[in-house]
C-alpha cells in the first residue's frame, strides 16, 4: 500500500518503521518539515513530505499528532486525496498533560469524531492503545498463543476491513471494536488503552 504518516513521535516513526520493513511504500511527515526527518527517512526508506504531500495519492493515512494540533494541519490537508483514502487517527486526548481543555471533547464527543470533524473526511480509530515498544517489538505470526490483540473502530465497514488487515501484517490480532462511537472505550479513562489482552481477553473487555 501507499501509506502517508503525518507526525513523526514514538507512534509515527515506529509505523514508519514497521511498515517500510514490510514493504509499503511509506511518506512521513511532522509540523517542523522534512529536512527533520532525513536520519529516518534514510535509516527506512522512507520518503520525507510535508503534511499535505503525505496525503496525497496515498491508500492510506496515518494521523498521529496530539490531539490540539489536529485544527493545526492545513485547511487543504486532503484536497488531494485519492477515491477512498482510509484515514487512520491514532490519538488519545490528554487535558492537563498535554492537549489543554478542547470544549467538544469536554462536552461528551467522541475523540475521534472530533478528529473527523476537523479533517472533514471519516477516520478509524486504531493504534493508541499500545507502547510504541510493543508495537516494534511484539508482533507475532498469526495462530501464535495469546498474540496481542489491538482493536479497530469506525462506521465504514471497507475502510475498516483495511485497518484490520494491516493490525494483523503487523503481527498483531485484530478486533473489529464496532463504530466510531465505540472508540470511547478506548480513549484514555477506558479499560483497553496500553494493555496486551488477548483476543479473548479484549472482546471481553469491550463488552464490559
Amino acid at each position: 500500500m501507499k501509506i502517508g504518516i503525518i507526525g513523526a513521535g514514538n507512534i509515527g516513526s515506529t509505523l514508519t518503521r514497521r511498515l517500510t520493513a514490510l514493504g509499503h511504500d511509506v511518506a512521513v511527515a511532522n509540523s517542523r518539515g522534512p529536512d527533520t526527518l532525513r536520519d529516518l527517512a534514510e535509516e527506512t526508506g522512507a520518503t520525507a513530505v510535508t503534511a499535505t504531500e503525505a496525503a496525497r495519492d496515498r491508500d492510506l493515512v496515518v494521523v498521529t499528532i496530539p490531539q490540539a494540533r489536529v485544527p493545526d494541519l492545513p485547511d487543504d490537508l486532503l484536497a488531494g486525496a485519492a477515491d477512498g483514502l482510509v484515514v487512520v487517527d491514532t490519538g488519545n486526548y490528554y487535558p492537563r498533560e498535554r492537549d489543554g481543555a478542547i470544549e467538544a471533547i469536554e462536552q461528551g464527543a467522541v475523540e475521534s469524531r472530533w478528529v473527523e470533524q476537523q479533517l472533514g473526511h471519516p477516520v478509524i480509530k486504531a493504534f493508541n492503545n499500545i507502547y510504541a515498544d510493543h508495537l516494534m517489538n511484539n508482533g507475532q505470526d498469526a495462530g501464535t498463543a495469546n498474540r496481542i490483540a489491538l482493536p479497530v473502530a469506525g462506521d465504514d465497514a471497507q475502510a475498516k476491513q483495511t485497518v484490520l488487515g494491516l493490525v494483523d501484517e503487523l503481527g498483531f490480532d485484530p478486533v473489529d471494536a464496532g463504530p466510531l462511537q465505540n472508540g470511547l472505550a478506548l480513549e484514555p479513562d477506558g479499560s483497553p488503552i496500553a494493555q496486551t489482552y488477548s483476543a479473548r481477553e479484549l472482546v471481553e473487555r469491550l463488552r464490559s
